[in-house]
């Protein structure tokens, strides 16, 4: 990886909706766009948008099934997110812990009260 690539890793990281997906992808091996949408109570034109600035920072998979297209974390970028805490820095805040409560282990999905 090159420098280059690591600043474009850490510019893509730079906004909180971005980070509230990264986290989600660590908690589960790869969600549709569709369960994101959910989780996150957000338009899914917005959740396209982010998701499509991940893969072109290389940190996200994505494939189409049917209709759905459905990401996972690329495996590469777990060391980075394990050098900088970032999992457990995001589990320490707020917003964080709310989107942690629609994850439930048994692969059960629910969507944030606004």
């Amino acid at each position: 990886m090159t420098l280059e690539n690591i600043s474009q890793t850490f510019k893509a990281l730079s906004d909180p909706i971005r980070l509230k997906i990264l986290y989600l992808l660590t908690e589960r091996d790869s969600l549709c766009v569709c369960e994101i949408v959910e989780i996150l109570s957000l338009n899914q034109s917005t959740v396209s948008r982010h998701l499509a600035y991940l893969k072109n920072s290389n940190i996200v998979n994505s494939w189409r099934e049917g209709v759905w297209m459905h990401y996972s974390l690329k495996k590469e970028m777990l060391p980075m997110i394990k050098i900088a805490e970032l999992k457990n820095q995001l589990e320490n805040t707020e917003e964080i812990s709310i989107v942690k409560k629609c994850i439930k282990k048994d692969g059960q999905i629910c969507s944030i009260k606004k």
